[in-house]
This record gives C-alpha cells, structure tokens and sequence, in this order.
C-alpha cells in the first residue's frame, strides 16, 4: 500500500439513497459527501482511525464494521464509508488499509495497528453513566426498604376474612367486603393503556382499572361480584371468570433490589473504565452477578419464612446480619477481581517496569479440560500462569498446561474455523491430542511467547517431568 496517493470508497449496496454517498481521499485530506452534506479533513486533524466492531450474540458470527476517524481535539467521526456487513470482508481490509497509508504518507502519527473499538470498551458517555448508576442504585435500595412493609400488606391480605354482623366499624377496613355490581360496558386497551369496567348507575364505583384480559372476558350486563378491602376493590368474581389484584410479593421486591443491583455495578465499571485505553475491554459484571446470586439464595427464603419479623425476630436479624456479612464479603471479591483484572488498574508504572497481567482476545477451538465448551474468549498472561478466561479478568479463569502443549504450526484461519478471517491460527498438541488456539497475528504470537516462557519455567522447575 506504499504506493497509493488517493483512492475513493464506492457504495456496494444498490439502494436508493447509497448513489449519493461518496468517501474519498487524496494528499489534500479525507472527503465525504452524502446526501445532505459535504465535508473535508485534511490529515494533519486525523489523530488515527478505528474500526468499529457491532456486537453479536456468539463468538463466531459476523460483525458488522465500519471506520471511524479520532481528531486531534479528542471528537469522533463515523465514515459513511467504507462499511462491512460482516467480520470477513477483504474488500473492506483493503480499503482501511488504504485510508491507513494515506494518512501514514501525510501525517506520520498513525500508530501500527489500528484499534478496534467494540462493544465491550470503555468509549461511553460517562456523563450518561455518572447519573445512570447512583439512579439505580437508589431504585435497589429504595426496594429493598419497601421490602419490610410489603411483606406485611402481603402477608394482611392473605389472612383477611369476610366481616359479619359483629365485626366493628372501625375494623371493616381490614376485613372482606363483598357488594354486587352490574357491568354496564367494557373497554379493553392496548396492553401499555389502562383497560377498565364501567358499572350500572355508577355503583358501587364508576369504573375500574382492569387487565385487558379481564376487559375481554366481561361482557355488558354481567352480574359480578366486587370484594373491598381498605377501601379497595381487590377481586371482581363473575359466573365465568375472576380478575383480582396482582399483590406484590416480598421476594418479588427484593428480587427486583437485586436486579437493580446488575446495571448498577456494569454502569459502575463502565464510569470507572473511561480512564483505560479505548482499545481495551472492560472487565465482565459476571463477579458482581455471582455475589446478588448468592444474596439472593438467603435473602429469599428469609423473606419467605419471616415475612412481618424481619426486623424483630432473633432468629431473622441473625440471619440477616449473617447473610448481608456474606454479601459484603462476596461484593468486596468481586470489586477486587474487577478492578485487578483491568488494564493498568492500580498501578503508576509502565509495563516494562512492573510485571502486569494481560488480557488478550483468543480462542481455544477445541474442547479441553481446561476449555469447557463455549467457555474461554481470553488468554490471561502475566500476574501468574497463563489461563483461559471467559472474559478480560481472572474470575473462573483455568490455568493452561503449558508442559503438555507442543507447537506445530501457525497460519491463516480457514472458512472452515469458526473465527474471525483476519485471525491467525496456531496448531498444537495436547499430550497427543490436537488443538487449535486462534486470535489475531500480535496477540497470538504474544500469546505463543508467554506459553513458551511458562513451559520453559515449568520444565527448569521440575527436570524430571
């Protein structure tokens, strides 16, 4: 690509608005015109370029990709062109690597291999973030206050009884109240509008805020029966079908405190993560899943069995204090291994001077013991032995057994392996079994290097294996 001096990217789809729509690029600069406006960069503003990589629901599909250009003020362009609607596109490796030689010839500043931003990096809106996850913190704690009193109203209506002639008047409003009523008409809504019951006369209410279920299955002129209780009608009984109140639960609230809790700490990692390389993924929330799991495996059955007493029954305020101990414990590990697994975390020197873990994006192709089905996407070096993880942190990751693997060969990834095209592929055995490691061409010789290193290491410390 030494050679080129300008070069245009063409659509390569035929639709209506794609003809308009040109990006080209020559000494003066970098050119795009689309169908509203025109616009022209010359190199010296272009900082570098990045390919922006969509997400998908598996390891192997395609990703769609498109082109980016970082100026020097720290604002970002998306290019109209060149696009891909795949991750194994030569066209579109050409055409970046041209943009890539232009700007090399005209503004030297361009670093050697162009980042990839994906789904997973760090480049959001912190702002965004800044006030996303203090909200959704204050939702999970707002619900798990309201757990306590929930539980009591749930726990009164499910022991109300129908009032009888002794009952008091001032206690009719915790008992059953049944009135009769006749549907004068209904009027089913979407189900994101109110549907309602309209009632004879007006009486015993004008209407009622119904399912729209209940809308459908009542029908003008039914007689039906309506049960109050605190001043409420909880329950419509027909001759065909009953509609009542869906009460909420007490696991129902804290389930929902803890599912609050998931963004929160994702958001949190993402608002912490805006200091990293744009380049470089964050840390999996999957620590943080694992501790509101666990909180959730004592916190239930609590609920469940000292629904009124939480916070008056010995038994229950030891269970509480034992358990939130527990979460505390499991929330304090999972901070750790989040924050110790992101790139330059905690650390003020450089990677030459302090040994750093590294996190890089590889795949074992086959099943093994330390790769389980559908389990590594990171190669863990540095900071310890080399392991598979699920993600860029060492939570579950599995060490590798450097000593039994052997190098045979390294080349291009196939049609035939389900990975990225661009993607280098390293053919090794296993103790006699062969296995394929595949990432991209520095990463996997970075990757090479530190198995070797370890198997050196493994192989001075124990000379008669």
């Amino acid at each position: 690509m030494a050679d080129v001096w300008n070069m245009t990217c063409p659509p390569r789809w035929r639709r209506v608005l794609w003809p308009f729509v040109r990006v080209s690029a020559d000494a003066r600069g970098l050119h795009s015109r689309t169908l509203l406006r025109r616009r022209s960069l010359p190199w010296g503003d272009i900082a570098e370029l990045r390919v922006h990589r969509k997400s998908a629901r598996t390891p192997w599909a395609h990703k769609p990709r498109r082109v980016s250009l970082v100026l020097h003020d720290g604002r970002e362009r998306l290019l109209p062109l060149p696009r891909s609607r795949s991750s194994d596109d030569p066209d579109f490796d050409t055409e970046v690597e041209a943009l890539r030689a232009l700007h090399h010839r005209y503004e030297a500043t361009e670093s050697s291999k162009v980042p990839a931003v994906s789904y997973r990096t760090p480049r959001r809106g912190w702002a965004g973030l800044l006030v996303l996850c203090p909200v959704l913190l204050a939702c999970a704690a707002m619900a798990a206050g309201s757990v306590s009193e929930t539980a009591s109203y749930e726990q009164a209506w499910k022991s109300a009884t129908a009032c009888t002639a002794g009952t008091p008047a001032t206690e009719h409003d915790e008992c059953l109240t049944t009135v009769p009523a006749v549907i004068s008409r209904t009027e089913d809504n979407l189900p994101k509008r109110p549907s309602w019951l309209y009632f004879t006369d007006g009486r015993p209410l004008e209407r009622l805020d119904v399912s729209r279920d209940a809308a459908l299955e009542f029908r003008s002129g039914d007689h039906v029966e309506l049960t109050v209780w605190r001043g409420r009608v909880m329950k419509v009984v027909g001759k065909s079908y009953v509609w009542h109140v869906d009460v909420p639960t007490a696991g129902g609230m804290a389930v929902f405190a803890l599912a609050a809790c998931y963004p929160a700490a994702h958001a949190l990692l993402s608002l912490l993560g805006r200091r990293l390389r744009d380049d470089r993924e964050l840390p999996p929330a999957l620590p943080f899943g694992g501790a509101l799991v666990a909180t959730a495996l004592w916190l239930l059955p609590l609920c469940y069995l000292h629904p009124t007493t939480l916070f008056s029954s010995p038994v229950a305020i030891t269970w509480l204090a034992v358990g939130s101990l527990v979460t505390l414990g499991l929330f304090a590990g999972a901070w750790h291994t989040t924050s110790a697994s992101a790139p330059g975390a905690a650390t003020g020197k450089s990677g030459a001077q302090e040994n750093e873990e590294e996190f890089l994006p590889a795949r074992f192709l086959e099943d093994t013991d330390y790769n389980p089905p559908g389990f590594g996407t990171h190669i863990v070096l540095d900071g310890g032995p080399p392991a598979v993880a699920p993600g860029p942190g060492r939570f579950a990751a599995r060490p590798i057994p450097v000593e039994r693997l052997t190098l045979k060969n390294v080349r291009r990834a196939r049609s035939s392996d389900p990975v990225d095209g661009r993607w280098d592929v390293a053919e090794l055995d296993d103790a006699g079994t062969p296995v394929r490691l595949a990432a991209e061409p520095a990463d996997l010789a970075r990757i090479l290097r530190g198995l070797a290193l370890a198997k050196t290491s493994v192989n001075t410390a124990n000379p008669g294996q």
